[in-house]
């Protein structure tokens, strides 16, 4: 379901229409911010799980160390 070169013509059209020449680099900069924190925080939120997993995991581990120790 991807787009014609008719319909990607017709789009490139309206947004010089609506934005003007001017606005445009300056709408694709903030666009491209825009992706990058939001790949910069999808990757910090990954990192971040990780290390909650490790952490949890290590924590368990420990546990089961005490509890093998005690038998």
């Amino acid at each position: 379901m991807g787009l014609s070169t008719t319909e990607i013509l017709v789009i490139v059209l309206l947004v010089l229409v609506l934005f003007g020449t001017k606005k445009i680099p300056e709408l694709a900069r903030s666009l491209g911010r825009a992706s990058y924190e939001y790949k910069k925080a999808k990757e910090d939120l990954v990192n971040e799980a990780k290390e909650m997993t490790e952490a949890g995991e290590k924590a368990a581990e420990k546990e089961a160390e005490k509890e093998a120790d005690k038998k």
